[in-house]
């Protein structure tokens, strides 16, 4: 296989994580949890992803002149990412999330996006020559929409398969889609884009078609456990994926994002690397945490060959 180019651009966080027995209602009070401070944002979940399970990855990306962006950096620079295009904002901090997770692994989010929400086209334009000589462009909706639709601008026009995750969930504009080659919503993204209700493959299909429709080349719909819905003028089939034990879902699909463009880059057929993004994301959300989560090629080699036994 080929070392892949990826770049992402998109969001940096500090997670703070409370892991409990159930999530709170409105108002209400749960004590006992246990608590993790970790390493988080969407781009900056999918740029670890794809740096351990072997990409060349540089991170695109705006963080706060704080502790928080301090420590942002000096973990990617363990994880490998190239740091040359990530800008220090002087006016605003570090984005920071606050996680809640149940015993079941489902999770509830609040975001305070500090320099997430600083970055510009003009930012993105800064790393335009990287992005034109990336195997596969990385985006997410953590960043402002002018920024993520001027990035995947550069990547089309070059010809850099773009990948959009849209999350968390908005109205994309006209003409964002006629740029990106994989679309990558889960249940939930799908129905907010099409007003569709997600509920089994059925409806998958249906929200696929429409978003078809509107300009993405593919789109993979993530059903959870269920695996993945592609779609493409070629038709549409459901790629399964492996049962597991969900102890935290927060990163299982920034894990598939990060699994998915490492697997094209490589060379990978496309259905054989949307199994690969599946089983990324399966063997994420068997640990706590966002990047903590997200397994190296080892260790979804293993991963692999205890399910295939």
């Amino acid at each position: 296989m080929s070392v892949p180019r990826i770049v992402v651009v998109g969001s940096v966080n500090t997670d703070m994580v409370v892991k409990g027995e159930r999530l709170p209602g409105p108002g209400e009070t749960v004590t006992g949890g246990q608590f993790v401070l970790v390493a988080g944002g969407k781009g900056a979940n999918q740029a670890v992803a794809a740096a351990r399970l072997g990409g060349d990855v540089t991170l695109v990306a705006k963080v706060g002149r704080d502790v928080f962006g301090d420590q942002a950096i000096e973990n990617f620079g363990r994880e490998g990412i190239r740091t040359d295009c990530i800008l220090r904002d002087e006016k605003n901090a570090t984005g920071v999330a606050l996680i809640l997770v149940d015993a079941k692994g489902e999770n509830l989010i609040s975001v305070a996006s500090g320099a997430n929400h600083a970055f510009t086209p003009a930012d993105v334009d800064r790393a335009a020559e990287r992005i034109r000589t990336a195997s596969a462009l990385m985006l997410q909706l953590e960043i402002p929409m002018d920024a993520v639709c001027r990035a995947a601008e550069i990547a089309a026009a070059a010809g850099v398969p773009v990948i959009l995750d849209p999350a968390p969930a908005a109205p994309l504009p006209d003409g964002l889609l006629k740029n990106v080659a994989y679309l990558t919503p889960n249940e939930s993204e799908a129905e907010r884009l099409t007003g569709i209700p997600v509920a089994d493959e059925g409806s998958a299909r249906r929200a696929a078609e429409r978003l078809l429709a509107a300009g993405a080349r593919h789109v993979l719909v993530t059903l959870g456990s269920k695996g993945a819905l592609l779609a493409g003028k070629e038709g549409m089939v459901l790629i399964p994926t492996v049962p597991v034990n969900a102890v935290d879902t927060t990163a299982a699909g920034d894990a598939f994002n990060g699994g998915l463009a490492w697997a094209l880059g490589s060379g990978m057929a496309l259905e054989a690397a949307v199994r690969q993004a599946c089983l990324v994301g399966a063997l994420s959300a068997t640990r706590l945490g966002a990047q903590p989560s997200l397994p190296t090629k080892k260790e979804l080699d293993d991963f692999v060959a205890l399910h295939r036994n």
